[in-house]
């Protein structure tokens, strides 16, 4: 009962920051109507998270074990919604930034000590693969929530409005139920132990030291790329949605939910399908298949004739097709996580999960800032067909990756 409790709370916080953090396309499509703020500017908001999250991470994945798995989501979960309850008071730009650097802050913590976490809840490596799946797919459905919640309190004929920020209060309260369910449950961290202490420093140059390892340091290529496309796609769907298909505003939010809602199905499938098949076959084939679809779908964008969209019913076809490059690269994050994390003793999970977040963040960043200046010089397809290039350096690193780690152990 009480593993059940304690995966239930992962869940939940997983659920709660996968909201707020992928908000950020909506909070750049939003900022960018209420402040007159270009693409380029609002494109920072992707820095403020990223960069927070890599900081953090830095600073504390080495000593987290230290701290105590629990107490350091607890803390994260506190500073989130406290910052959450006071945003509608704030309601600025400049307030959008500091709550992304906060909700950076507190996802370094939540993301280490959960992907940590999982080697204390699992027996072998399949679980351990199908449960990282599992997670990973919840957090999707939480990314498909926030566009709905959000678009909520959008006000189409009010542009300027800046009453969407009360959606915050909502966020707040979710912060504090998932504080007091993580709160109710007990967790075991006795086998972190290890036999001879250690200071900080010494922790924090052994996690600088697992990048010396080859397999290691291919993977972080393998993070970085992925979550660049990643990001790159997500965050600035909404703003592609409405200044390219020209779609009311609630509306270009509502239907970057079908991405989300797509990578949430192709992590629930590859959860079962990595049970059986080899998983570098399966995640370089959906590879392949998502530069397809982009070359497929980014010149439909074209035949738009500018007619008035009121709702899904009239919506082109390329807004409902082009979003399910989510099911084709769901599998590849929580694969190579597993991979990598599968490898390594138990006590080095919270150190490698630093890494894993580090490189995502700067990844993400990257992809953002890179996608919102060529939207900004060259427009909404332009920005998207970039993605080909990273696709293709992630196929070279992932055959690097499996090579590497099949002949090197990591421990």
């Amino acid at each position: 009962m009480n593993q059940l409790r304690l995966k239930a709370s992962l869940f939940l916080n997983y659920f709660l920051f996968a909201i707020l953090l992928n908000s950020v396309g909506i909070v750049i499509f939003q900022v960018q109507r209420n402040f007159h703020v270009s693409e380029q500017s609002a494109s920072v908001l992707e820095g403020f998270k990223d960069l927070s999250i890599a900081f953090c991470s830095f600073l504390v994945a080495s000593f987290i074990v230290k701290i105590g798995y629990k107490k350091a989501m607890l803390l994260g979960l506190a500073l989130v919604g406290g910052f959450c309850l006071l945003m509608p008071s704030l309601s600025s730009f400049w307030a959008t930034k500091a709550l992304f650097a906060t909700i950076g802050i507190g996802f370094a913590v939540i993301k280490i000590t959960t992907f940590a976490s999982i080697g204390l809840l699992v027996t072998n490596d399949k679980e351990h693969s199908s449960l990282m799946n599992y997670l990973e797919s919840f957090f999707m459905v939480g990314v498909l929530t926030a566009g709905f919640i959000f678009s909520f309190f959008v006000d189409d004929l009010h542009p300027e409005s800046t009453d969407w920020f009360r959606v915050y209060y909502l966020l707040s309260g979710m912060a504090f139920i998932a504080f007091f369910l993580l709160l109710s449950a007990k967790m075991d961290e006795t086998s972190l132990q290890v036999e001879v202490p250690t200071s900080l420093l010494a922790d924090f140059l052994s996690m600088l030291k697992m990048m010396a390892i080859p397999a290691v340091l291919i993977f972080i290529f393998n993070a970085f790329f992925y979550v660049l496309i990643e990001q790159s796609i997500m965050s600035w769907l909404p703003t592609f949605n409405s200044k390219v298909l020209h779609l009311p505003a609630a509306l270009s939010i509502q239907m970057a939910t079908i991405l989300a809602a797509a990578t949430a199905l192709g992590r629930f499938v590859a959860g079962i399908v990595f049970q059986r098949l080899n998983w570098l076959i399966v995640v370089i084939a959906c590879l392949v298949l998502a530069a397809g679809l982009i070359l497929i779908t980014m010149p439909l964008a074209n035949s738009v004739n500018g007619a008035v969209i009121t709702g899904w019913s009239d919506a082109p076809f390329v807004a409902y097709m082009f979003p399910l490059i989510g099911f084709l690269i769901a599998p590849i994050y929580p694969a190579i996580n597993s991979t990598i994390l599968s490898t390594l003793p138990k006590h080095q999970h919270a150190s490698m999960s630093g890494l894993i977040v580090v490189f995502s963040a700067l990844g993400g960043t990257t992809g953002s800032i890179i996608t919102g200046t060529v939207f900004h010089h060259f427009g909404g397809q332009a920005a998207f067909y970039f993605s080909i290039v990273p696709i293709t350096l992630l196929i070279i690193f992932l055959i690097l990756f499996k090579r590497i780690s099949a002949k090197n152990s990591l421990s």
